[in-house]
């Protein structure tokens, strides 16, 4: 305990260090995301955890400054994934590991999830349910606790009874219940306002629901509507009173077209989107966050005996391979997008295998790169602190070896992690 004590009192005085000391970095090619275009031979001058200024050429290094050398870099702010799972990582164990599992293993899992996930430069990241110890994850990560992305989180996913984020589906009966809105189950829409409710009581940063039904589920239908449009109205028109934006899970297309309608702000997966669709998302300025990663995953391990439930087999082999296809018709079409992969579907850290399938679906590695830094920070409302390396904005800064432009699979090796001013890989 004493020496646990200690590591702890240790991590934090070296944040507290590097937030109060200058940080020179020399960057052979950084990464304007507003322009879309790389600068060459920078300085980048940062103080508290802050850039302070970015200088063209390389400018004299103090001897009393922290230094890093990344000329031979190609340097750029830190990602933002706007769709994962900071408690969970799905395994052939993960359905029994609910009634196994003590709060405290879910707790020291999510750490360890955490810190995978900010050594592959995502600094940032929108955790889109878990049991509530999200939220207790966020608050150690800001304390400085513990490492990890900084987390914006919706606490539990809202659902309807037995719908997809219903939490006792699948389980014993006698372990059942009738769960309600403070649970995260809400039917009609008094209990929906509630349910929102309940999530600010219990410090989230946005709301999540599950408009259709879902893959992983152990329910039969993977995509059929779950709240009616009056539930989804309520959930956002109370979300708004409380200063949240909400995201919607959905994979059918009425579900879809329903949470868009009802003013939800993101879209999760879109499986099967039709045009009319699509044409109300471009209206009404609701994102699409594709995680194509995820459906790749999950039709891969619907072949391994075992990994799923039976009841789930059938939704990952048909909804899984859709959504790159759908993704693809709605960049096409104008559909706005931006970047997220439901990491702990599948392993914490492959985040960006996401850049490489937008692409090979026809996005330019340029606009994916966009749609996880400026992009997320508009939804965010950040927009003047992450997304960008410039004067004022967060320290959160990578790099990798080569021009991602030219090898999109590079954005699978950073190698050079900075987040508020504190170097976690280099």
């Amino acid at each position: 305990m004493k020496l646990r004590l200690t590591l702890l009192l240790l991590f934090t005085a070296i944040i507290t260090l590097a937030q109060n000391t200058t940080t020179i970095i020399h960057a052979g090619h950084l990464l304007d995301t507003e322009k879309g275009k790389w600068m060459e031979e920078m300085t980048v001058t940062i103080e508290n955890g802050t850039v302070q200024s970015l200088e063209k050429g390389y400018k004299t290094v103090s001897t009393t400054a922290d230094y890093y050398d990344l000329k031979d870099k190609w340097v750029m702010p830190g990602f933002t994934d706007m769709h994962v799972h900071m408690e969970t990582e799905y395994n052939p164990h993960a359905y029994i590991s609910k009634f196994v599992n003590d709060p405290a293993d879910v707790a020291y899992d999510s750490v360890k999830y955490a810190e995978i996930t900010l050594m592959a430069g995502f600094t940032t990241v929108r955790d889109l349910g878990g049991s509530g110890i999200n939220i207790s994850l966020r608050d150690a990560v800001n304390k400085g606790t513990v490492p990890g992305p900084r987390i914006f989180t919706a606490g539990k996913s809202i659902a309807t009874t037995g719908g997809h984020a219903d939490p006792t589906n699948g389980g014993n009966q006698a372990f059942m219940g009738n769960p309600g809105p403070r649970e995260g189950v809400a039917n009609g829409a008094d209990e929906a306002r509630a349910a929102v409710r309940h999530r600010y009581k219990n410090g989230a940063d946005c709301i999540k629901i599950t408009a259709t039904g879902g893959v992983l589920s152990v329910a039969k239908n993977g995509s059929n509507p779950q709240f009616t449009i009056e539930e989804i109205k309520a959930i956002t028109e109370t979300a708004a009173d409380y200063g949240y934006h909400v995201a919607a899970h959905a994979h059918g297309d009425e579900g879809m077209y329903r949470a868009v309608e009802g003013g939800v702000k993101t879209i999760e997966h879109g499986t099967y989107m039709s045009e009319r669709t699509m044409e109300l998302m471009i209206k009404k300025n609701c994102y699409l966050v594709p995680t194509i990663t995820a459906g790749k995953e999950v039709a891969e391990k619907a072949e391994v005996e075992g990994f799923y439930p039976a009841i789930v087999v059938p939704k990952a082999r048909t909804v899984g391979p859709q959504i790159q296809g759908t993704f693809a018709r709605a960049y096409k079409k104008g559909v706005p997008i931006v970047f997220g992969t439901d990491a702990g579907v599948f392993a914490h850290g492959q985040n960006a295998k996401e850049f490489g399938y937008m692409n090979e679906a026809g996005m330019p590695i340029m606009e994916t790169l966009q749609s996880a830094t400026i992009t997320p920070a508009i939804i965010l409302k950040l927009e003047d602190k992450i997304g960008q390396v410039k004067k004022g904005f967060y320290a959160d800064i990578i790099a990798v070896n080569e021009n991602p432009e030219k090898n999109v699979a590079i954005l699978q090796q950073v190698d050079f992690v900075m987040k508020d001013g504190v170097v976690y890989k280099k």
